[in-house]
């Protein structure tokens, strides 16, 4: 019996492209996040599945590097499926192709929560479903480490606030809103380059109201921003380096 993923194409539409006319790193999440809510709905651990016993899965970190870029005019498909859990870390991966040709892999992390004080949970809280998932050992990509390091000589890039657009169903800005976020942090020009490889960590819920402050540090092959509060607090990072 082969192993199992959850398979889908998906046909990308004029604004899922930015300036170069390739993929927006904001619209590649948002397909991967669908994909990985039709594979937990599957498995029978979906939102419809977990929002009666009030618990809900939240992404901790994201890593993806990329074979190519995705061009316009071409369609994606998206093959992901779950790895066995350890503790309280749920990780699931990614294979991404366009028009037949392998365009992106990916890693990510996830924890199941308590939606009502967010408190971790172990994966025997899911029950049976736990118990008799196909998970898979198969690492597409194995990022160079999970923890990003914090930037010690950040400069100010601008600022600003969590607004209603920017909230998912836990009222909080959404994961892949923040490959926009931290792409603000660049100008076009800056931007042009080929991306080779992102991380992004979510440390902290931004939610309505929240006023965000957008760093940036610059290193030899990229750059490393963080989302801070007005008091300095860190919500998010974001690791990129250029090809």
């Amino acid at each position: 019996m082969a192993p199992y993923a959850h398979k889908k194409q998906y046909e990308l539409r004029y604004s899922d492209f930015d300036f170069k006319d390739e993929l927006r790193l904001s619209s590649l999440l948002a397909v991967v996040q669908e994909s990985a809510c039709m594979s937990a709905d599957e498995l029978g651990f979906g939102y419809d599945a977990l929002k009666p016993k009030n618990f809900g899965f939240i992404i901790v970190n994201t890593y993806c590097e990329f074979r190519r870029p995705v061009r316009l005019g071409e369609a994606i498909a998206v093959e992901t499926w779950p790895l066995p859990p350890r503790h309280v870390i749920f990780e699931r991966d990614y294979r991404v192709t366009a028009d037949g040709e392998e365009a992106a892999v990916i890693a990510s992390r996830w924890c199941l929560v308590d939606l009502q004080n967010f408190a971790l949970l172990t994966p025997e809280k899911l029950g049976s479903v736990h118990a008799q998932c196909p998970y898979r050992n198969e690492k597409s990509v194995v990022p160079p480490a999970w923890k990003i390091p914090r930037a010690e000589h950040a400069r100010a890039v601008y600022e600003m606030c969590v607004k209603t657009s920017h909230c998912d169903h836990y009222y909080h800005a959404n994961n892949a809103q923040y490959a926009d976020f931290f792409s603000n942090c660049f100008t076009v020009r800056e931007f042009s380059r080929p991306i080779a490889s992102f991380q992004i960590a979510y440390i902290k819920q931004a939610k309505e109201g929240q006023k965000l402050v957008f760093w940036r540090e610059d290193r030899a092959d990229g750059a490393l921003c963080e989302a801070r509060g007005e008091d300095g607090e860190l919500y998010t990072q974001f690791s990129i380096v250029f090809a």
